[in-house]
C-alpha cells in the first residue's frame, strides 16, 4: 500500500477520495494539490510551468555576411599576368618521357593526381601554379608574361572629334 503507485490512473482526490484520470493542480487554501476534474471548481487552477525557452536567435545561423572587397591584394594582382604557351602539353610530354618516367610516376613526383596530370598532357589546361609546380621540377618552360595588346584606337575613335570619356571607357572594357 505504501510502495510506489502503478499509474497516474490509479491516483485517489485528495478532497473526495475518487480516482483521479485527468487531473488538475489547483491552489486550495493556500496548498498546491493535485484533484479531479469535479474538484477542481473548489480551487485556482494553477496552470503548469512552462519549460524554459531558449532564445530562437541564438540557435540561427549567423548572417552572411556581405561580399566585400579583400583587405590584401591578391598574387594575380600583384604578379604580372602569365599565359601558357601554345605548346604545353608536348613540352610536359617530352619533359617527362627525357626522363623515362610514367605518367604515374610523373604525377607522383609533383604530388598530383595521376588522372590529372593525364588530362594535362592531352591538352588540359593546367592552373598557374600547377604550371609552375611542373616549371620548377622538370626545368621547362610553360608560362609567359603577356604584353597588353595595343588597341587600334582608329576603329574606335569617332573621326570628326577628339577622343572623349566615352571612347576610353570603350577601348578598356574591349580589353
Amino acid at each position: 500500500m505504501y510502495g510506489k503507485k502503478s499509474s497516474k490512473l490509479d491516483d485517489e482526490c485528495p478532497i473526495c477520495g475518487g480516482k483521479i484520470w485527468k487531473g488538475q493542480k489547483v491552489l486550495i487554501e493556500g496548498a498546491k494539490i493535485r484533484v479531479c476534474q469535479n474538484c477542481a471548481i473548489h480551487g485556482k487552477k494553477i496552470s503548469p510551468r512552462k519549460k524554459a525557452t531558449y532564445n530562437k536567435i541564438a540557435f540561427q545561423t549567423p548572417l552572411k555576411k556581405s561580399k566585400s572587397f579583400p583587405k590584401y591584394r591578391s598574387k594575380e594582382l600583384l604578379e604580372p599576368s602569365l599565359e601558357l604557351v601554345p605548346e604545353f602539353a608536348k613540352s610536359i610530354r617530352n619533359a617527362r618521357t627525357a626522363e623515362n618516367l610514367t605518367q604515374e610516376e610523373f604525377a607522383k613526383k609533383l604530388n598530383e593526381k595521376p588522372s590529372l596530370m593525364r588530362r594535362v598532357e592531352s591538352g588540359f589546361k593546367p592552373t598557374i601554379d600547377l604550371a609552375q609546380k611542373i616549371e620548377k621540377t622538370f626545368n621547362i618552360k610553360l608560362l609567359r608574361k603577356v604584353d597588353d595588346v595595343e588597341v587600334n584606337t582608329k576603329n574606335y575613335m569617332k573621326k570628326s572629334k577628339g577622343t572623349s570619356l566615352g571612347d576610353i571607357a570603350f577601348i578598356k572594357k574591349k580589353k
